[in-house]
């Protein structure tokens, strides 16, 4: 009784941390439902919406630095709810309809709330709630219920901007619903995520201070070759991911979807392939591959070789449903990599106690494409108009997945090393 008692309280405790993480990113990513609404009631061009992003990922990767330290030092029962109700109070102040100024505040203050303080610790909670043997499971369904509870809330609000005129007012009243919801999921996690069990680390004879053993994580991490390799894997997947956002305004010009689809579209492309991608991604990596990098390192050459197909189709003659399943199906494969792209971690043996501080610089240097590659993404669109400019970006997204396939296939060699080092070792040890 006792271990199915542990089973369901880890369960229970996952489905929290789901429900945060499926909240929190909404409104810092209201370019996934309401991109067009975003250019026509905010005022705003590509060039704005991805400088908007990059400050965003600008403070967010000074956040990180700080990150280091907070992610091991303070509790999550504390960081999480703090997080949450952060951002949606942000959300309030954005539902005025700010000027361009106050936007990029907006969106650099989510970054502190939602990067800082939430991000690495719910990873890190997540984490540390598997053994060995679930990483991939346990990544692949926290993708997946967020999948969900990030379609569920989308498509809520974009059910109120229709229902309100899809205009300013409902846009306005989307934004209010977000916020709210926000608020809302922090105050309930409060109340039921744990508190951080503390572990006493005795140097020269004397216990370390909380303080004294996040420094020390923090510089232990830093010395660690295969995180760095791991990071910049993630930084790969980050840069072909960020492209996919720009699938909504390629349907919209070049194929001339309506905008009530081109925002269904976007939830269902940002969104509902967390569902999909989440379970497919963590099971295959578990149960197939054995190795989140070993199927990183396949989907990276499968995502190449599906985008220099899909620049060759004839996007200007197709059927509008043809193309949105050609670009729906490359993010399918995107979101399998985005559901286990934390998981090469467990794979390179982090100790529990630097998990916090490990998971940090991870998404340092991961999410670091997210400071340019909205805003180059962009600044491509506006200065090349109609399919010649989306072309460049496609091709761009090639590039990175070529370079995440080299990285990959690196760090899967450094990874089969340490073992058979390890192996060789003690088997010396036994003799």
């Amino acid at each position: 009784m006792g271990k199915a008692k542990t089973q369901a309280k880890k369960w229970f405790t996952l489905c929290i941390l789901i429900l945060g993480g499926g909240t929190i990113f909404k409104l810092s990513s209201l370019k996934d439902a309401f991109y067009i609404p975003m250019q026509e009631h905010f005022h705003l061009t590509h060039t704005q919406i991805g400088l908007a992003l990059s400050t965003y990922a600008i403070v967010q990767t000074i956040g990180y630095v700080f990150s280091i330290y907070i992610a091991d030092r303070f509790s999550k029962k504390i960081l999480i709810p703090i997080g949450l109700i952060g951002t949606g109070l942000i959300g309030l102040y954005l539902s005025t309809f700010p000027s361009y100024y106050g936007i990029l505040v907006a969106w650099g203050g989510m970054a502190l709330f939602a990067d800082l303080l939430f991000w690495p610790v719910l990873i890190k909670a997540v984490k540390l709630l598997g053994d060995s043997g679930e990483q991939g499971r346990m990544f692949g369904f926290l993708e997946a219920g967020r999948g969900v509870v990030d379609t569920i809330v989308a498509f809520s609000a974009l059910g109120i901007f229709m229902w309100l005129g899809s205009g300013a007012a409902g846009f306005r009243a989307a934004i209010l619903f977000f916020a709210i919801t926000t608020i809302v999921v922090g105050i309930i996690s409060y109340f039921f995520v744990e508190d951080d069990v503390v572990i006493k680390i005795v140097e020269d004879g004397e216990e370390l201070s909380r303080n004294k053993q996040a420094l020390k994580g923090a510089l232990q991490a830093l010395k660690i070759p295969e995180l760095w390799v791991a990071s910049f894997v993630i930084f790969s997947v980050y840069s072909v991911y960020a492209g996919i956002t720009y699938f909504i305004p390629f349907l919209r010009e070049i194929y001339g979807m309506p905008v009530a689809l081109v925002g269904a579209y976007g939830i269902v492309n940002q969104y509902g392939l967390k569902m999909v991608g989440g379970p497919i991604g963590g099971l295959l990596v578990d149960k197939k591959f054995k190795s989140a990098t070993k199927y990183l390192r396949f989907t990276f050459l499968l995502s190449a070789v599906a985008m220099v197909i899909f620049i060759l189709l004839p996007h200007e003659t197709m059927n509008i449903y043809i193309g949105m399943v050609a670009t729906l199906g490359f993010g399918a494969i995107i979101f399998t990599q985005r559901a286990v792209f934390f998981a090469p971690l467990d794979e390179i043996d982090i100790p529990d106690q630097i998990s916090g501080s490990a998971v940090v610089i991870a998404c340092l240097v991961g999410y670091a494409p997210s400071i340019f590659a909205f805003t180059m993404y962009g600044s491509i669109l506006d200065a090349a108009p109609g399919i010649t400019g989306y072309r460049y970006v496609f091709m761009i997204m090639i590039a990175f997945a070529l370079m995440g396939f080299i990285i990959s296939s690196y760090l899967a060699k450094l990874i089969k090393n340490k073992k058979e080092a390890n192996i060789k070792y003690n088997t010396n040890e036994r003799v």
